[in-house]
């Protein structure tokens, strides 16, 4: 596995979030819906082998991004229903939630970068899925964007899941 990925540590608290489903950020998001808009755009017009479909798993008004049907899925565990591998909550919610190899998903966490998908615990998803919580400003979009990649890199099989 590439191990090139690594984060700054995000500053700050950690946002509060809801327990259960519907798993959604509840503060600290940015007043400027333009910087998650940015990041969203960037995920759907620069990810060759992705294109955005309505969601099969979040709340209605998600962006899921999923994997081409023309492209192999490699790493099982990339994926949470079908062929999507991310979500972006709709609203002012702005975090998502996405799959990731198992110590990127470690890292994302340590670094305070996200949590764990409370499915995960109950036993619905592999460990490996995260929520990423919003970018509060564009230097935070940037690293939300290197987390996106990175889990675009597993579900497009570039890396695996050891």
């Amino acid at each position: 596995m590439d191990t090139t990925f690594q984060l700054p540590a995000r500053l700050g608290e950690k946002p509060a979030t809801t327990p259960s489903n519907p798993h959604t950020q509840l503060n600290q998001q940015s007043g400027d819906r333009a910087i998650i808009e940015s990041v969203t755009r960037w995920a759907f017009t620069t990810l060759p082998k992705a294109e955005e479909q309505p969601t099969r798993i979040s709340v209605p008004g998600a962006r899921a991004i999923c994997l081409k049907r023309e492209f192999p899925i490699v790493n099982q565990d990339a994926f949470m229903a079908d062929r999507e591998f991310a979500h972006f909550h709709p609203g002012s919610d702005g975090s998502m939630h996405l799959g990731l190899p198992m110590a990127d998903a470690g890292e994302v966490i340590e670094k305070g970068w996200g949590e764990l998908h409370p499915v995960v615990r109950k036993g619905w998803l592999p460990a490996n899925f995260v929520m990423v919580y919003a970018p509060r400003n564009e230097a935070e979009a940037e690293v939300l964007k290197k987390i996106i990649y990175r889990s675009y890199q597993f579900a497009t099989g570039e890396i695996s899941g050891n």
